[in-house]
């Protein structure tokens, strides 16, 4: 039943280089990926939840089996139990030391390399790689995510609509940057 759902959201992704999740259209050409809600009419409760991965991976890469992060990677570091980004070769934390225990682990391993959007191939990894020189990530908007969300899970991302700022869930504390 999943696969009905699915499959119209990865061929429209693919044909205009723009997926809207949670609503029928983006609401203009500036976005590759857009959720539903927006900064003035929004009961949203849900962000993006990041990967959790056991440590931060290293740059520059030390084997060719080690993944090489790219500019504007998010992840959640489990080893340092934050939100972190990858900028100009280094990580830069975003959330402050929080709790992990609360991640369901993974059993299996992963298969294939992700998913791409807005290109046909790309040199980054990762699980969602967004590709495009004119278009933005538009972050699932939540006004109060402190308040409204009932459950956060560790690494979760949303655009705060009361502040005007970026809110990530470190597993124990909401941490919001302008």
């Amino acid at each position: 039943m999943m696969i009905k759902y699915i499959l119209p959201l990865l061929v429209t992704g693919f044909a205009s280089a723009q997926v809207a999740i949670g609503k029928t259209e983006v609401s203009g050409s500036n976005s590759i990926l857009e959720f539903a809600g927006n900064v003035t009419n929004t009961t949203n409760s849900r962000g993006i939840i990041l990967p959790a991965v056991n440590s931060s991976p290293v740059f520059p890469v030390v084997s060719p089996s080690t993944n090489n992060p790219q500019n504007g990677t998010f992840i959640f570091d489990r080893q340092s139990r934050k939100v972190r980004m990858f900028e100009n070769g280094s990580w830069i934390d975003l959330s402050d030391e929080g709790n992990s225990g609360s991640i369901i682990p993974v059993a299996g391993s992963e298969v294939g390399s992700g998913v791409i959007i807005g290109a046909q191939n790309t040199t980054a990894q990762g699980v969602l790689v967004l590709e495009s020189a004119d278009k933005a990530l538009i972050l699932p908007h939540i006004s109060n995510p402190h308040l409204t969300v009932k459950s956060p899970y560790p690494g979760m991302m949303c655009y705060d609509t009361v502040s005007n700022s970026l809110a990530v869930y470190d597993g124990t504390n909401w941490n919001f940057w302008k």
